[in-house]
């Protein structure tokens, strides 16, 4: 079992969400969209090396590297036009 966790959703669920707000914003040329729009998952570990594991693990499908921006955060994320789905990683103590 790795030390970290990985806060993700239920992926069927949530490509249908996705299906039906593309759709919905294709018929309804009157809803306004967002210049920018992201979403992401969460990796939850407390032990530093641990965190950047599950990070490279979470990453590594997207193609993408992990950035350290430094005191025990992670970050890595993929664009597709003007949407990017992220992966993030912060320390225990700055979480809330």
């Amino acid at each position: 079992m790795p030390g970290y966790a990985i806060r993700s959703g239920e992926r069927a669920a949530f490509i249908a969400g996705l299906r039906e707000l593309a759709d919905f914003i294709a018929t309804n040329p009157a809803v306004l969209v967002p210049l920018r729009a992201s979403f992401g998952v969460f990796v939850d570990a407390s032990d530093l090396d641990d965190r950047r594991e599950g990070m490279r693990y979470v990453a590594a499908p997207l193609g993408v590297p992990v950035e350290d921006i430094g005191e025990g955060y992670y970050n890595a994320h993929r664009c597709f036009g003007p949407i990017t789905y992220s992966v993030i990683a912060i320390p225990p103590e700055e979480r809330q």
